[in-house]
């Protein structure tokens, strides 16, 4: 079986844990998730089953969009909701809506972010969540990541209470930590803060109107229905450029073989491009970092 099943992560599992339940649902073992979330975040995770694992890359590096919720107010351990209380200042004065739009408004566009403790980045070899369960703090490498748009999703004008809480929505890059950034709104607001709810509503190509849920793939599998939902891995190489050949040409692509970029078609404003023959994706080619004019497989899909 090969092709991705755009699946709707529940709250409480591990994207590992869902592609464990995956392999043990449809009985395989090439099964593999195209971008971690954590166990509290519900949404969007394309799974990849077979031949579509090779283009699992794609996905994962495309963008995200999220909706989610920041509480002002009050900082946690982890980031998020599911932390121990570590800093607390109560909001005297109201927030107004001005104040959170010029913050947001100043968090679009690249950023640099620090993964939380929390998180599966490695150092040293070791996930920072090790070291961070038992009570080691590392140096952690800060990344730059890129924060498309940022929509406040609450109509009011002014934010009063002891503690503030509002709902967003962004489109970010790969990599980008949604906990970070609710940390980062607190900040720049001048309180410490925490993300107290997110969801994932769009990953590359892969919406929430895509998805389906554990109960729903198991009636899909009842049913013998499954080709209904199992969508072509071409879906997860919609960011890239598409070249499509004759038969002649496909012959040669299929055996990883270096051509020049007048053969394919290239134009020079390709980095990577999906090769396609009978609207089937059959290879993804480069541009040749040693040979001008060429261009070589990075994979073969066929």
């Amino acid at each position: 079986m090969d092709g991705i099943l755009p699946l709707w992560k529940p709250q409480g599992m591990t994207s590992h844990d869902c592609v464990f339940k995956v392999r043990k649902m449809l009985k395989m073992k090439k099964v593999g998730h195209t971008g971690t979330l954590d166990p509290d975040v519900t949404g969007v995770l394309p799974i990849c089953l077979g031949r579509a694992t090779k283009v699992a890359e794609y996905i994962t590096n495309a963008g995200k969009e999220y909706e989610g919720e920041v509480t002002i107010g009050y900082s946690t351990t982890t980031e998020d909701s599911s932390g121990e209380k570590v800093e607390e200042k109560i909001i005297e004065n109201p927030i107004s809506r001005t104040e959170i739009m010029e913050v947001l408004n100043s968090l679009t566009g690249e950023i640099r972010q620090t993964p939380p403790m929390y998180s599966a980045v490695k150092v040293n070899g070791k996930r920072l969540y090790e070291y961070a369960r038992k009570g080691i703090e590392v140096e952690r490498p800060t990344r730059t990541v890129k924060i498309y748009n940022i929509e406040l999703l609450d109509d009011r004008d002014l934010f009063n209470g002891e503690t503030v809480s509002f709902r967003f929505r962004v489109r970010c890059s790969k990599g980008t930590y949604i906990r970070t950034l609710a940390v980062m709104i607190g900040e720049k607001l001048g309180y410490p803060s925490h993300m107290s709810f997110l969801t994932r509503i769009s990953s590359g190509s892969f919406t929430k109107q895509d998805c389906v849920t554990f109960s729903d793939l198991e009636e899909y599998i009842q049913a013998d229905t499954l080709k209904n939902i199992i969508l072509p891995l071409e879906r997860g190489l919609y960011g890239l450029p598409k070249i499509e050949i004759s038969d002649t040409l496909a012959e040669k692509v299929k055996n990883g073989t270096v051509l020049s970029k007048e053969t394919l078609d290239w134009s020079e404003s390709y980095t990577e491009a999906a090769i396609f023959h009978r609207n089937q994706a059959i290879a993804i080619y480069t541009a040749h970092k040693d040979k001008d004019g060429l261009v070589k497989p990075v994979k073969v899909l066929s």
